[in-house]
């Protein structure tokens, strides 16, 4: 069998691996969208690498688009097959699909207004909302623990991951030629003690794993301080500085976290009389279909729900749906709190709320998750004087801040830990994907002092055999 890399490889997204049996059978290790590539993006997303029409199966780690996104595309290429995911996964990107689709109809409509002008070739999105419905038809559930026989030559299960709600690490087992092998994929790893979500969880021996390595090379805040790193943001901002704090956040997991430490300063009489404001319609969608998946909450959050506690509402928390009532934040300058998606500040709403408040010196703009290197989100971590935004220059006189104790994303010693349950000797093969370059090389020597024999960090489109 082999296993070829067509996305996440040397880089942060566009997660898809595809391995193929020597029976003929094909399969996708997640289908996910290229994200804050840059020039490069458009032309990454519109080339598979492969034939999608020979693909049988897509077993799929959770909803973020960068793993998910251009499930519609593959369909609306020739896939005919079935993708295996959690029923909370399934229920998230139902919403975030349509939501892509849209938003790239409206991106082609100014693009191509542009095109239309230097007399170039109109564009078409990579799908429609139309794509994404027919695509919802091939969606089948698998729930956590539960082995399932694809077919004789594929065996699946699933195990929490702990990385957003309904994420899950694919084991798989594949019987060819009369010989076994186990294949581990990590998706993307959850951190340990997380105040929502379940731990890692642990996973079988496996002859081959493909894991992320987002932050391979470094250590994160500890977990149990973000709630205070977060109020003391707040009342920097909008207390003594008497402005906004803007935070860019995804719709799918940061959001619900902010959320519960908003919540959980309030419980503890700590939370500063502000406005708190979600100002993306996605997120709210998310926000309820998080509440009907209780069994993905860890005890603590399970007892609440039971008590009949929302952990992600408070007093002065208020849910923006209407464009009006977004631009219309825009002209408030009452001290408030902004979330609103995308988290790499590349799209969406706040990407609005940044160009009109970075140059006021009241102002904090907080970057609380992994950015893709050409995204604004990480323009803005490098605190430069000026940032390009919709085309315009704009001064940075906001402050920039950036919390990493937020992160959903495992730090080395995370993706050591997960890795802990594997007998290193026994693994024939690593493949290290979803991290930058310089990343994966120093995770890479980390495994191997770890005991791991072969570790190997892929190309974008190399194939590699297994047996």
């Amino acid at each position: 069998m082999k296993i070829a890399f067509h996305g996440a490889a040397r880089t942060v997204t566009g997660s898809k691996h595809l391995v193929s049996l020597s029976n003929g059978k094909k399969f996708l290790l997640d289908c996910g969208m290229f994200q804050g590539m840059g020039t490069k993006t458009e032309q990454l997303n519109r080339t598979w690498g492969f034939n999608p029409a020979e693909v049988d199966y897509v077993f799929l780690s959770h909803a973020h688009v960068d793993h998910s996104g251009l499930l519609p595309k593959l369909v609306k290429d020739g896939f005919r097959g079935t993708i295996y995911a959690t029923p909370a996964t399934i229920d998230i990107i139902q919403v975030l699909l349509l939501d892509s689709a849209c938003i790239q109809q409206q991106d082609m409509y100014f693009l191509n207004k542009k095109r239309r002008e230097e007399g170039k070739k109109l564009l078409e999105p990579l799908y429609t909302e139309d794509d994404v419905r027919n695509t919802f038809q091939y969606l089948k559930p698998v729930h956590y623990h539960q082995p399932l026989q694809i077919d004789k030559s594929i065996l699946v299960e699933f195990f929490d991951e702990g990385h957003i709600v309904g994420s899950a690490s694919v084991f798989l087992t594949l019987k060819e030629n009369g010989k076994t092998t186990t294949l581990a994929f990590s998706g993307d790893v959850g951190r340990y003690g997380d105040p929502i979500l379940h731990s890692p969880e642990i996973f079988p021996q496996a002859d081959y794993i493909v894991i992320e390595s987002t932050y391979g090379n470094k250590l994160h805040g500890r977990i149990e301080t973000y709630g205070s790193d977060l109020l003391k943001n707040i009342e920097h901002t909008c207390l003594h500085k008497k402005g906004k704090l803007i935070i860019p956040a995804f719709s799918v997991g940061r959001t619900q976290e902010l959320l519960y430490a908003l919540n959980d300063l309030e419980l503890e009489g700590r939370l500063p009389h502000v406005d708190y404001y979600v100002d993306s319609p996605m997120s709210i969608k998310v926000t309820e279909i998080v509440k009907r998946h209780p069994e993905c909450f860890n005890r603590s959050v399970q007892k609440l729900f039971r008590m009949g506690d929302d952990p992600f509402r408070f007093k002065g928390l208020h849910y923006i749906t209407d464009k009006r009532e977004s631009q219309e934040l825009n002209t408030d300058y009452r001290p408030s709190v902004i979330i609103s998606a995308s988290g790499m500040a590349e799209a969406g709403r706040v990407k609005h709320h940044i160009a009109n408040g970075i140059e006021n010196w009241r102002n904090t703009i907080m970057i609380i998750g992994y950015c893709e290197p050409d995204s604004l989100g990480a323009r803005l971590k490098e605190n430069p004087e000026t940032v390009g935004i919709f085309g315009t220059p704009y001064n940075v006189k906001a402050d920039i801040v950036t919390l990493d104790s937020m992160s959903a994303h495992a730090d080395y010693n995370d993706l050591c830990q997960y890795l802990s349950c594997q007998d290193a000797q026994e693994v024939k093969r690593v493949f290290v994907v979803h991290g930058e370059p310089d990343v994966q090389e120093e995770f890479k020597r980390r495994l191997m002092k770890k005991g791991f024999l072969d570790v190997t960090i892929p190309e974008l489109h190399q194939e590699f055999g297994i047996n």
